[in-house]
């Protein structure tokens, strides 16, 4: 069984939770390949992409494509970097002209990096695709698979389901097609059954799992005498830090000694920092820009408190399952968090973490002003945070879950249950 992993960017410093599953695989001798629709864009990464051992591919776009024999080698235009592709792939897969049809209604992008990575399938002896987000890389995944003659399967997340731009349709043609497709969270699985009806039937849960080796408990039981609140996330809607930073002022207002520091950037980073100058919050709320995911975990050790305020977005965007609320929990930092998309199934209201209505930073602020002043609930909430975490979310059996897809796609939930 040889597996190739299609995702859109990589690597990424937001998406650790795809190098887990790859590190994972490689640790259980699976043979893994990487192919990437774009190159990655980011600054800072995390320390553990160097770990990974698969060969990374580029796909590229037809307007950067590869060169081919008989090509012109003088600025080849898309349309020659394309058709030339296509003529490629006839040469190792003559039906490819019939095979075309399920292009239909594809972008030309799409279906030059689909030819591309069919040939590389039959090169590699590849034998199952699983892309990571239900949009961009599942529709070359899946067009690719389908040129090929192998299955596919993909994961979906939380923007590829929920954000304004998905076309049900697409994503309905890719439930159907798919020979498993796996979501991170109970409540993303009732809501693409709700949506798609007969096509999600088959849509499984299969939790991101974490290296909890790397994630050692430490509850903080001597706290410093400010106490430091943490968030780590984009800087963009769904991630809700503006109620975060209202917390804050009311926090402030009510005389409670804190120090709040948010790890991450985005696009609203300027707005933010605005938000915090006219509320003159300087001394108490900090912007930290990324941070390597060493720093991160450390900085999570450090925290009294790790806050999650986040919401549904204007444009219908929001988070699956966030992994970082995950790391918090298994380092032993107490969470308060939104009860918006998975966050209850993870956050019980009082036993592993306290739960908040979304957009409401009156009840953010309070949230956070009792678990400061509440030492031994905060370490209850630790303890039992820990213990969910290692029940439910172990990288290593999640993984081999998910590769019992890559043998046997016609398993059931049941089955699974059983590896």
């Amino acid at each position: 069984m040889s597996i190739a992993y299609v995702v859109k960017r990589y690597p990424r410093y937001s998406e650790t939770f795809i190098v887990n599953e790859i590190l994972a695989h490689e640790a259980a001798g699976l043979d893994l390949h990487i192919f990437a629709l774009r190159p990655p864009s980011d600054t800072h990464y995390q320390d553990k992409i160097s770990r990974v051992k698969a060969p990374v591919i580029y796909l590229a776009k037809p307007t950067q494509g590869r060169l081919h024999p008989g090509m012109p080698t003088t600025q080849p235009s898309a349309a020659t970097f394309f058709w030339s592709e296509l003529q490629a792939t006839a040469e190792i897969i003559p039906d490819i002209w019939i095979r075309l049809e399920q292009a239909r209604g594809e972008r030309a992008t799409t279906v030059y990096q689909a030819l591309w990575l069919a040939q590389e399938i039959y090169q590699r002896g590849i034998t199952h695709l699983h892309a990571h987000f239900a949009s961009m890389a599942t529709s070359v995944a899946r067009l690719a698979a389908h040129f090929a003659g192998i299955t596919y399967s993909f994961t979906a997340h939380a923007k590829d389901i929920f954000h304004d731009d998905v076309v049900p349709q697409d994503l309905s043609r890719k439930l159907k097609d798919a020979s498993a497709i796996i979501t991170v969270s109970d409540y993303n699985q009732a809501y693409l059954h709700h949506q798609y009806d007969v096509n999600a039937q088959g849509v499984t849960r299969i939790y991101n799992g974490m290296d909890l080796d790397e994630l050692n408990y430490a509850f903080r039981t001597n706290r410093s005498e400010i106490p430091k609140i943490l968030a780590v996330s984009r800087l963009v809607e769904k991630k809700g830090l503006s109620d975060l930073i209202a917390a804050c002022q009311i926090l402030r207002d009510q005389g409670r000694l804190f120090h709040c520091q948010i790890i991450g950037t985005g696009p609203l980073e300027s707005a933010l920092r605005s938000q915090l100058e006219c509320l003159h919050l300087q001394d108490w709320v900090e912007i930290l820009g990324p941070r390597p995911q060493g720093e991160v975990f450390a900085q999570m050790q450090q925290a009294d408190l790790f806050v999650a305020p986040y919401v549904i977005a204007s444009d219908g965007n929001r988070d699956g399952l966030p992994t970082v609320l995950l790391e918090a929990m298994a380092l032993g930092t107490p969470c308060v968090a939104t009860a918006v998309t998975g966050i209850p199934e993870i956050i019980r209201d009082r036993t592993t973490g306290l739960l908040v209505p979304q957009r409401d930073p009156v009840s953010l602020a309070q949230a956070l002003d009792t678990l400061l002043g509440d030492p031994i609930l905060r370490e209850s909430i630790a303890q039992q945070a820990r213990r969910l975490i290692e029940q439910d979310f172990d990288i290593h059996q999640n993984a081999a879950q998910l590769r019992s897809y890559f043998k046997d796609p016609q398993m059931t939930v049941s089955d699974l249950q059983e590896v």
